[in-house]
């Protein structure tokens, strides 16, 4: 089945250590993978931290777009890596723990695999429809849905992601009939809602915001725990009297036996450098929300998600082939 990406890809993250520090690890590079490809606000993620992070820790890097397999490539270049520091893994949370519970045989257990740095930056998934609908809000939405289920068809950028399975569960919650329809990313979504093809979609609210200022389409929930800072006006699934919290974040890991002595310094850094005012403003310019952790925090967050989603993939019964 066709799967994608969950947003688009990350490029330029630089970690250093330097030689004879008993907190370092030694090599002349540090390769950072992502298993995506470049672009989208991702990308912008990780050139910021790459702009302050390198020289903040006195390391050259390389970063290698590792794409393939919906993020598996990248993911198995970081487990098979040696646990020297000089290989470091960045990708979404939904992409540790999505991944091994819809693959019949799991790749990689991320904890076991790995070990945790530090979250990166958050990121929201909202509910769009087309202006073809006149639908105003998400419960003219829901009356629209039960009034027209033959027509009632709803985009996701790929399947077996967020998108996906909260789609799945809203339709669960509220009793509605819904066709799911899988695309190639974002992008083809949204020209479906512009040219009134596609009722409504499920996807990440940056890939949706530019549109919806400009009138081409309508975002009538986010799925985050509060409103978005971005847009205030919009109100949630919650305030909708739907009980479902979907979003996600970026993280930062290491191959499994690596020094927690390394992933603590590092998680450090990277925590300064998502502290920058100027870090901070392109960021959120691209609707990403600095966040920065602790290892420990990170594997919190990361056994949460997991705990919170196994039970909805299972009862969707969705799994891929390896």
């Amino acid at each position: 089945m066709d799967r994608r990406e969950f947003i688009a890809g990350c490029v330029g993250l630089s970690v250093a250590a330097r030689a004879g520090d008993a907190l370092a690890q030694s090599g002349p590079l540090t390769r950072i993978i992502f298993p995506f490809a470049a672009g989208g606000s991702g990308d912008a993620l990780c050139r910021q931290v790459a702009q302050y992070l390198g020289p903040a820790l006195d390391r050259n890097v390389i970063v290698e777009n590792r794409t393939g397999g919906d993020g598996l490539i990248g993911i198995r270049a970081v487990k098979g890596a040696g646990a020297d520091g000089t290989t470091i893994l960045v990708t979404t949370g939904p992409t540790m723990y999505l991944l091994p519970m819809v693959e019949n045989q799991p790749s990689f257990d991320p904890a076991k695999d790995f070990v945790p740095v530090s979250q990166l930056a958050r990121f929201e998934f909202a509910v769009a429809v087309s202006p073809s609908t006149d639908v105003k809000d998400f419960k003219q939405l829901v009356a629209w849905i039960k009034a027209n289920p033959a027509k009632a068809s709803y985009g996701v950028p790929s399947s077996g992601t967020i998108p996906h399975f909260t789609g799945w569960q809203l339709e669960q919650l509220l009793g509605l009939s819904a066709t799911r329809v899988s695309y190639r990313g974002s992008a083809p979504i949204i020209n479906d809602l512009i040219g009134g093809h596609l009722p409504f979609a499920v996807t990440t609210l940056s890939d949706l915001i530019t549109q919806h200022r400009a009138g081409g389409l309508r975002i009538v929930a986010v799925a985050s725990a509060a409103r978005s800072q971005f847009l205030p006006e919009v109100a949630t699934l919650k305030e909708n009297g739907v009980d479902l919290n979907a979003d996600a974040w970026y993280g930062m890991w290491l191959p499994a036996g690596s020094s927690p002595e390394f992933a603590k310094k590092l998680s450090v850094a990277v925590a300064e450098v998502l502290a920058r005012p100027e870090v901070k403003e392109k960021l959120r310019a691209v609707t990403l929300i600095p966040v920065g952790s602790t290892p420990e925090q990170l594997a919190q967050r990361l056994a949460a998600d997991n705990a919170f989603w196994q039970p909805i993939v299972k009862a969707t019964g969705y799994k891929i082939t390896n």
